[in-house]
């Protein structure tokens, strides 16, 4: 016999060792309930450095303060390009007006 010692501990792992889970135990038992708890609930502890109450969130839109930033840079380039075409229209030159123009014009 070749390998006794592995043939023996195989064949005793086999007869000892767990299933191979085709045989399960049956339906698990359902667990009783437990006595019903007459819990008291607790106020909402608060920080005493705020006296205000809980934000509502539903109430309060979060905007991200660099899509403000972008909507206010978008709106004053807006108002510059119609002051731009407003001048073009009317032939002011604003080479004339604009403080430091005409050194980079020139």
């Amino acid at each position: 016999m070749y390998d006794l010692i592995r043939r023996l501990t195989q064949w005793l792992g086999l007869l000892f060792g767990p299933g191979t889970g085709s045989h399960r135990a049956g339906a698990p038992l359902p667990v009783p309930p437990g006595p019903p708890y007459l819990c008291l609930h607790l106020p909402v502890r608060r920080s005493p450095y705020c006296s205000h109450p809980p934000l509502d969130a539903t109430e309060s839109r979060l905007v991200r303060p660099y899509l403000v930033a972008d909507e206010r840079e978008r709106a004053r380039q807006r108002r510059r390009r119609v002051a731009l075409v407003l001048a073009a229209d009317f032939g002011i030159d604003l080479d004339a007006h604009v403080v430091g123009a005409q050194r980079a014009a020139a």
